[in-house]
């Protein structure tokens, strides 16, 4: 379950993919620098499910943000609705 999304972000991911490129030129085989990128992507989901400050969504929000292509050739990222306001604690 979290090999794909570790194979992914070594390819499109620049911090994972400095850490992995680190690894390897360090020595460490592919298969163990490619299980230091999967703890990391639990260590993230972990730090996000433990997050109490309301923090997390912001962060969630930004991952869910997709480009928008305006007239001209411009583009710009605007976040969905549901995620961009900020929900209130009480």
């Amino acid at each position: 379950m979290l090999y794909m999304p570790a194979v992914v972000a070594v390819q499109h991911n620049p911090d994972l993919k400095r850490k992995y490129e680190a690894l390897l030129a360090n020595g460490k085989p592919r298969k163990v620098a490619l299980t230091a990128v999967m703890r990391k992507h639990l260590v993230l989901a972990n730090a996000l499910v433990q997050r109490t400050d309301g923090g997390s969504e912001h962060i969630l929000a930004l991952n869910c943000a997709s480009p928008i292509q305006r007239p001209g050739g411009s583009t710009s990222v605007e976040t969905p609705p549901s995620l961009s306001a900020s929900p209130k604690r009480s």
